[in-house]
């Protein structure tokens, strides 16, 4: 059953698409856990679900409409916003919405660790030439407003000034910031990325942790480029401490995922 975050967010997309003057679709709601995806029709709408507990401001929004504009304007194969209408972010309900065009694609597909890793090589060439402004800090930056609102348990921030201060001087560039295989969906047209809200300029071994992490090893060893493996360890360390945090983020919305958080967080200190 839809809570309110969720129905929330479905009353702001249907507000942002009537303002604009658009045909009314029944809403269908694809998504509703850290973002809300409500499809209308041709378009589906985005709207900040558990991520406002964690974030403030159009920014994020701001900046994967940014890059996954830019990706597809170079031919890269993401999901893409629209342009007529504008993508936004709109505001209804207090709330950022953005627009992106439906992409059909087939949920139960997952693709070969040669080709998720080979897709985001192809992301990863194509970022390098992005012009815009982008985060220094990324994850550090997102733990930090989660300090800071919610308190936690004072070790988090602690051990992730521990992880910051332990992370190798190592070449940056423009990532996907979020690149689990969950991101990567099966369109007929070929692996498809989605989600550029976390996107920042970092160390590779951010990216390729995360892949490894929620992908397996044999997702690392595809990848066509080397990786500083001492980076890759911290990044990989700090990117299990944030999915630490995000559990009691989760848990402010879902009560009752406060153990899983709490065990989590046992396990990550043992």
């Amino acid at each position: 059953m839809a809570d309110d975050y969720t129905r929330a967010a479905v009353r702001a997309a249907r507000a942002v698409t009537a303002r604009l003057g658009l045909p009314g679709h029944e809403p269908e709601v694809l998504h509703e856990r850290s973002n809300v995806l409500v499809r209308l029709g041709p378009l589906v709408a985005r709207v900040p679900a558990t991520t406002r507990l964690a974030r403030t401001g159009p920014a994020w929004q701001e900046r994967d409409v940014a890059v996954s504009e830019f990706l597809t304007e170079r031919g890269v194969l993401v999901v893409s916003p629209t342009t007529d209408p504008p993508a936004g972010p709109h505001f209804a309900e207090g709330l950022p919405v953005t627009l992106w065009h439906h992409t059909p694609h087939d949920p139960g597909r997952r693709y070969a660790p040669d080709v998720v890793a080979r897709s985001l090589a192809e992301v990863h060439a194509a970022l390098r030439a992005y012009p815009g402004e982008l985060p220094r800090r990324g994850p550090l930056d997102d733990l930090g407003h989660v300090f800071d609102r919610h308190g936690l348990d004072p070790r988090l921030r602690a051990e992730a000034a521990r992880l910051a201060a332990t992370l190798p001087e190592a070449a940056v560039q423009p990532l996907h910031g979020d690149a689990h295989p969950g991101n990567l969906i099966a369109t007929p047209a070929g692996p498809c990325w989605l989600d550029f809200e976390d996107t920042w300029r970092g160390p590779l071994a951010w990216d390729l942790g995360i892949l490894a992490r929620q992908g397996g090893p044999e997702f690392l060893a595809a990848y066509p480029g080397e990786v500083d493996e001492e980076a890759l360890r911290v990044c990989t360390r700090l990117r299990e401490l944030y999915s630490v945090v995000w559990r009691f983020v989760i848990a402010i919305r879902f009560p009752h995922r406060l153990p899983d958080a709490r065990s989590a967080l046992t396990a990550y200190f043992a």
